[in-house]
């Protein structure tokens, strides 16, 4: 299928690209949410935002360009990481405001090397809890009876185990072959975009950017092969408390 074709494909014949953008529901900023979905899977694999810019990049393209709201530019992805997106469909809902875009993917749609972004199973919700006038719910995400930083140790090993294994297509096997400079570009570019995200006061945001900086920053730790063990020590040194006697 050509270029043309593509896009003669997803804008329905008739509709031109003028009618397209006035049947989009652009939010105040201009953007409108794409949820990307495998097209032989039918998986989801993450969503992402775009502006009529990125929406044109990638019917131009074929594949996908969304919009950073964190870092004020367009991404093309898998352009750095060689995971990129294959669109063979794009439509819109009746209301106009979400895009759903079907594509071919050329490797894990997660930074985390999963294939979806969509991992985070609930098995349990309790609806019976209820919440009095402005009372919000606890965001503590695990149980009491959880060690609360057993996900560390679990990134820890996963990021282990792609750096012995190198599975062709995984983000972090990425980040080990292009060695030391590429992974401390990427710990300066998500610790920009924590301070953004805080200074923007959107804690979402917020949450989603330290995540990737922790993560990025495990990396960084396997490759100079330092244990996380040994910065939690030197934390437990630091704030030592004063015996009793």
């Amino acid at each position: 299928m050509s270029g043309s074709d593509f896009q003669h494909e997803i804008i329905h014949q008739s509709l031109s690209w003028e009618q397209l953008v006035a049947n989009i529901k652009w939010d105040t900023d201009g953007l409108v949410p794409a949820i990307v979905q495998d097209q032989d899977s039918k998986q989801v694999l993450m969503m992402a935002y775009m502006n009529q810019e990125s929406l044109k990049r990638s019917l131009d393209s074929q594949e996908t360009w969304f919009w950073s709201r964190s870092r004020q530019e367009y991404w093309h992805k898998g352009g750095t990481s060689g995971n990129t997106q294959q669109i063979t469909s794009l439509s819109y809902d009746c209301d106009g405001d979400t895009l759903l875009v079907m594509v071919h993917a050329n490797g894990p749609a997660c930074h985390t090397g999963r294939i979806s972004c969509f991992y985070n199973e609930v098995n349990e919700v309790d609806n019976q809890s209820t919440f009095n006038n402005n009372e919000q719910p606890s965001t503590t995400p695990l149980d009491s009876g959880k060690d609360r930083f057993a996900i560390l140790a679990e990134l820890e090993q996963m990021i282990a185990d792609r750096d012995r294994d190198r599975p062709e297509g995984a983000y972090t096997t990425y980040l080990f072959e292009k060695g030391i400079d590429k992974i401390l570009k990427k710990v300066g570019e998500e610790t920009a975009e924590t301070i953004i995200a805080a200074k923007n006061q959107d804690n979402d945001e917020l949450r989603y950017e330290v995540s990737d900086l922790i993560y990025h920053l495990l990396v960084l730790l396997q490759e100079r092969k330092l244990p996380l063990d040994d910065v939690l020590a030197e934390l437990d040194r630091r704030h030592e408390r004063p015996r009793k006697d």
